[in-house]
């Protein structure tokens, strides 16, 4: 993501890079591959997502559709996935998506 996502954008694609130590952890073997956006009114926005390409790069990512973007402000992001049994999730990390101006 290289600009601010703007409220009510489609198709801007966020990517979660899980990690492990410094390195890229292969999530190739994961399930129920999940990212959370926590809302500026802090409902959260639970999204099924896919590997970015063969999960052996630890990335996973969703894109948005209608409906998803729906308020300005700081968001929160988290990946989740689960691998052997055990459930797994990526600290929170924040976004901005800014009101559009026209």
């Amino acid at each position: 993501m290289s600009a601010n996502p703007k409220k009510n954008d489609i198709g801007t694609v966020f990517q979660i890079l899980i990690y492990k130590n410094g390195a890229a952890r292969p999530i190739d073997a994961g399930t129920g591959l999940t990212i959370y956006f926590r809302k500026p009114d802090a409902s959260i926005l639970e999204k099924t997502a896919t590997f970015t390409t063969d999960g052996t790069d630890g990335k996973m990512q969703y894109t948005t559709v209608a409906g998803d973007l729906d308020q300005s402000g700081l968001w929160g992001i988290q990946g989740k996935y689960t691998i052997g049994g055990s459930t797994w999730r990526t600290d929170w990390g924040d976004f901005p998506v800014d009101e559009i101006i026209e």
